[in-house]
């Protein structure tokens, strides 16, 4: 084999990296927009349509829309209708959440620290706001300072990482604790909770325990034991054969027919548990289809190690089977967060519950589009939010990647 040869095949084995383009912006344009009369009509089009809906829509935003339904009723749409005096409960709650942020964006960093930069830049927006409160700004730039300064703490505190897991775990107890009263504080009902918070509670409740649920429900379908197979498979099909609405119209209006009298279930939690067992259902063949795609030598290879059936599914098949699955639980949750607002059909009042009110007000008639979309950029931010740590995630453990 002579050097020529030698040099060509060291070539072919050598990624080179494709030459950069030397068009410019009106070569690119020439080429992508304006190649043929086609594209000229295509591009003239829908630059022209372009145009017209970023004009209107920047005049409708900045000089004909009515914001002041939002500012005048900016508590109602974050907590409802949530006794103003016992605010402090919520604020505490969300600087505990700040400070775990902040301690484990300085521990961990990654998609934890981009999230918290986020969070960050949300309280600085809040607190630039004209009608937001003194009192609500104070709390704003303490959450800020708390995030900052935890973040400090965290990166010297690499010994806290346990502690500081244990205290995620703990912190929807210590939320719901805080919210109620249990005796220990002035008790707020339930009926009181709204707005935001409601959605953000019922979203995170149906998420974190319809996990587990899920993944039982996912084993229990490829058990050898009939009873819990077939189970399994009958709960899964009929929660999967009916529409959200009917089982939380389900859980409001019929549910307290079977209990009967001197039963009573608050109405969120009824929602909540309505939310929780429809989730695990559709996460449960999520689950599924991940366990199907893991290779028969998996399962061979922990055999050869002496596992048994538990340790073989618990440190060997299901972290791969989650792993391969996370896009399509991360949309589930993604979608189970946006549903949440149909409680506000079974008279419950969260964030759409609250707009609805709002604009059948007489003084706020007319403000429909103001208030829906302020709405809507609620649920696109806390969307992407979920969209970009799972994006993150798959990355970090190479998801789509031999």
């Amino acid at each position: 084999m002579d050097k020529d040869e030698l040099k060509i095949k060291e070539l072919v084995r050598t990624e080179i990296a494709p030459p950069n383009s030397s068009l410019g912006v009106f070569g690119w344009l020439k080429e992508n927009l304006f190649s043929n009369w086609v594209n000229v009509i295509l591009t003239i089009v829908f630059a022209s349509i372009t145009y017209l809906v970023l004009k209107n829509s920047i005049d409708w935003i900045f000089f004909k829309a009515n914001w002041h339904v939002i500012s005048a009723n900016f508590r109602l749409l974050v907590v409802g209708q949530y006794p103003v005096t016992e605010l402090w409960r919520v604020w505490i709650i969300l600087t505990l959440i700040s400070i775990l942020m902040g301690l484990s964006w300085g521990i961990w960093k990654g998609t934890i620290g981009h999230l918290s930069t986020i969070v960050t830049g949300l309280y600085i927006i809040l607190a630039s706001l004209p009608f937001v409160m003194i009192e609500t700004r104070i709390w704003l730039l303490i959450n800020i300072i708390a995030i900052v300064a935890t973040c400090l703490i965290g990166k010297k505190g690499l010994k806290l990482k346990k502690f500081i897991l244990v205290a995620w775990f703990l912190m929807f107890p210590v939320s719901i604790f805080l919210l109620s009263g249990f005796g220990i504080f002035n008790h707020v009902g339930t009926n009181l909770w709204g707005g935001f918070l409601l959605t953000l509670l019922i979203a995170i409740v149906a998420i974190v325990f319809s996990f587990p649920l899920g993944v039982l429900l996912a084993l229990g379908r490829r058990s050898k034991l009939p009873i819990i197979r077939w189970f399994s498979i009958a709960y899964i099909e009929l929660i999967r054969g009916v529409p959200l609405i009917t089982i939380l119209f389900v859980a409001q209006l019929m549910l307290p027919l079977f209990l009967g009298e001197g039963i009573n279930i608050d109405n969120v939690v009824r929602a909540m548990v309505g939310f929780t067992l429809f989730t695990a259902a559709y996460l449960a063949e999520n689950i599924r289809g991940g366990l199907q795609s893991i290779p028969r030598g998996q399962f061979e290879a922990a055999e050869a190690l002496g596992l048994n059936a538990t340790f073989k599914m618990t440190f060997i098949i299901l972290p791969q089977a989650l792993r391969a699955v996370i896009p399509a639980i991360v949309g589930l949750f993604i979608g189970i967060f946006k549903d949440t607002s149909l409680v506000a059909i079974v008279g419950l009042t969260d964030i759409l519950g609250i707009g609805k009110n709002i604009i059948s007000n007489p003084e706020f008639l007319g403000t429909q589009m103001e208030v829906f979309i302020f709405i809507a950029i609620v649920f696109l931010i806390f969307c992407n939010m979920m969209s970009y740590a799972s994006r993150r995630l798959e990355g970090a453990l190479g998801v789509g990647k031999r």
